[in-house]
């Protein structure tokens, strides 16, 4: 049985050097998005697709309807700032994903990629957990975008330790403010300090593409799937990411132009809409000012929802929760939190039935849903230490 499969990308990067880290339209998250299926069942999944894209067709005057038809803006406070007009689209798209449409996706951290190089030589042991210790210093980065250590990381390397330990020392001082809230921050910063001894600087900030296509070689070890086609979306002459996926042991790999195959297209459209959703998410939840140490709670303009918008949180949920569901249906890397998130806001709206029941305590919602994420992100974190814990006793 042959299956046929199809990438695209979202929020990509070509490198991740000082100008792309502090560009103000920066996000970390490089989300990868991957759907398939059974090459007999490819005609019908065409035909459907192709009528969709039809019905659109003001909407595609190039002559492929693509993710950037969504602009960030109509996304700002997730499917409730969404139009009308978009969730038609939003709602026949998601249609397209009946059960015989298989689905991989993929966030990986730019930041931790160069942070990983800073700690290459640093290794594991029943003392010390180096992954936990990076998870806590890639957030940090990424939450208050340190303008002076990034710039050190780049520029003045034999400095990075310096100015590291300076950098969390000042959050330190900053949290203390608000000593409860922050207090497992003071403790993973103060390990730090501590254990900060060497770091090695940054010798690449090309992006490394082959990470996602690991985890879908996993996916499709796990499915049972041997007999297959990738077909990525053909970006430049070097085809860097055809390369990338074959170095993570996949085979039948090609990279083609999207207007030849609706199934990049359907990627595109899914991985756009996932990375609109999650900048929106992070924007919310981590303000410009980090100088003010308080918790931030998602608006109430979030959970202000048409019963339209909340089955689109449904049907996406259904797609990404639940659908074809597999151990590696998501593969993502040591820092995952807006990933996370999203998957638990996705968790959040489907348990309501109806936009009455979120309304009737709409001036709660936010705490809900922020108690509701950090527990996500606290399991997770757990599993990450179990794990680490686990592999050292093997």
């Amino acid at each position: 049985m042959k299956y046929n499969f199809y990438y695209d990308e979202s929020e990509h990067s070509r490198s991740i050097g000082f100008k792309t880290i502090t560009a103000d339209n920066f996000y970390d998250n490089f989300i990868t998005v991957i759907v398939g299926w059974k090459e007999e069942n490819e005609p019908k999944l065409q035909e459907k697709y192709f009528n969709f894209e039809q019905k659109y067709i003001n909407r595609h005057p190039n002559g492929e309807l693509k993710s950037y038809t969504l602009k960030n803006k109509q996304l700002r406070y997730g499917f409730a700032s969404t139009t009308n007009e978009n969730i038609n689209l939003l709602e026949d798209f998601f249609t397209l994903f009946t059960d015989d449409v298989y689905i991989y996706i993929s966030t990986f951290s730019k930041v931790e990629y160069i942070v990983n190089q800073l700690f290459r030589d640093y290794k594991n042991n029943f003392l010390f957990d180096i992954n936990l210790l990076k998870y806590s210093i890639i957030k940090a980065l990424v939450i208050y975008k340190p303008l002076e250590l990034v710039e050190t990381i780049y520029n003045n390397p034999q400095k990075i330790v310096i100015e590291m330990k300076k950098f969390f020392e000042d959050r330190i001082e900053k949290n203390n403010n608000n000593p409860i809230l922050k207090q497992s921050e003071n403790l993973a910063f103060e390990q730090i300090i501590l254990l900060l001894d060497e770091l090695k600087p940054v010798d690449c900030i090309d992006w490394n593409y082959t990470p996602p296509f690991v985890g879908f070689h996993h996916f499709l070890n796990e499915k049972s799937i041997y007999e297959y086609s990738l077909i990525i979306d053909r970006e430049g002459e070097d085809q860097k990411t055809v390369v990338a996926a074959k170095e993570a042991g996949l085979i039948n790999v090609d990279d083609e132009k999207s207007d030849n195959h609706f199934g990049i297209r359907m990627a595109d459209i899914l991985a756009g809409t996932l990375g609109k959703l999650m900048k929106s998410l992070y924007s919310a939840m981590h303000p410009a000012n980090n100088d003010i140490v308080q918790k931030t709670i998602l608006p109430n303009k979030w959970f202000i929802l048409s019963e339209d918008q909340l089955n689109l949180y449904k049907k996406l949920h259904h797609i990404i929760c639940k659908l074809n569901n597999a151990w590696y249906k998501s593969f993502a890397g040591l820092y995952a939190d807006d990933l996370i998130c999203l998957c638990s806001l996705l968790n959040f709206m489907n348990h309501y039935s109806n936009t009455q029941e979120i309304i009737t305590n709409l001036e709660m919602q936010g705490e809900y849903y922020n108690a509701f994420a950090c527990q996500a992100l606290t399991e997770d974190y757990l599993k990450k230490s179990n794990n680490i814990i686990q592999n050292l006793m093997e």
